[in-house]
C-alpha cells in the first residue's frame, strides 16, 4: 500500500513538494511538526553511499511519481546516448507529459497532472492524450481541451498561469492557454534537490 505524501516527506528527512501548493505553506505538516529538513536530524544515522544511492533514487521516483521498471527504463535510454548521463536522466524525467504541465503552472502537482492526463483534459499536438508518461519535445504543442475549461480544476487557470513562472525550456500562452516545448531542460535553472549522479552510480553497478 502506498504512504501518504506526508509521510513520504518524513520518511525521506526533507520535503519532496508532492502535495503541490500545500507544501508552501504553513499547513504542511513538515512545517506544522518542525521536523529536520534534508536528512539532518539527530535521529538519523549516517547512511552508507549505497545508502544515500539508494535514497535519492528513491526520492527521484516519488517526486516524478515513476515506479521502479519505468524508471530504469530512463536510466537505460539516458545510457545509450551522447552526453552526460546524470543530465541526460534529468531532462527525461522533466519531459514527461505530466511534469511539463506542472511546471508550466496549470495543476498544482504532478500528481494532479497524471490524473487530469488520463481524464482526458489535455491535447498533445491537437489530439487529445490521456498518456501522462509521455516525452515530449521540441516543437510540440500541449493545449487545454476547450471542454474542460469549466470544469472545477481549471476555474480559475488563466489567473494562476498569470502568477506562475515557467522555467526557460516552455512557452506558456496564458490567452490560448498553451504550452510550447521550446527547447531541452536546463538542469540548473530547475535547481533540482536530487543527485542525479548517484542514481547513476546506483544502476551502474
Amino acid at each position: 500500500m502506498k504512504k501518504p505524501s506526508c509521510k513520504q516527506c518524513r520518511a525521506k528527512g526533507e520535503k519532496l513538494f508532492l502535495k503541490g501548493e500545500k507544501c508552501y505553506t504553513p499547513k504542511c505538516p513538515m512545517a506544522k511538526r518542525g521536523l529536520a529538513l534534508h536528512g539532518k536530524s539527530k535521529r538519523r544515522p549516517a547512511l552508507t553511499t549505497y545508502g544515500k544511492q539508494l535514497t535519492e533514487k528513491q526520492k527521484a521516483k516519488l517526486i516524478y511519481g515513476v515506479r521502479e521498471r519505468q524508471f530504469h527504463r530512463y536510466f537505460d535510454l539516458a545510457d545509450q546516448k551522447k552526453g552526460a548521463t546524470p543530465v541526460i536522466l534529468s531532462q527525461l524525467l522533466e519531459r514527461r507529459l505530466d511534469n511539463v504541465i506542472f511546471r508550466a503552472g496549470f495543476v498544482s502537482s504532478r500528481a494532479s497532472a497524471k490524473k487530469l492526463i488520463s481524464y482526458g483534459h489535455f491535447f498533445l499536438n491537437g489530439r487529445r492524450h490521456t498518456i501522462p508518461s509521455t516525452l515530449v519535445k521540441k516543437g510540440d504543442v500541449i493545449s487545454l481541451n476547450p471542454v474542460s475549461l469549466n470544469k472545477a480544476p481549471f476555474k480559475n487557470i488563466k489567473e494562476r498561469l498569470e502568477k506562475s513562472k515557467p522555467p526557460k525550456f516552455l512557452e506558456v500562452d496564458s490567452d490560448k492557454l498553451t504550452i510550447t516545448i521550446k527547447e531541452d531542460p536546463e538542469v540548473e535553472e530547475l535547481d533540482l534537490n536530487i543527485d542525479f549522479p548517484s542514481i547513476v552510480e546506483f544502476y551502474s553497478k
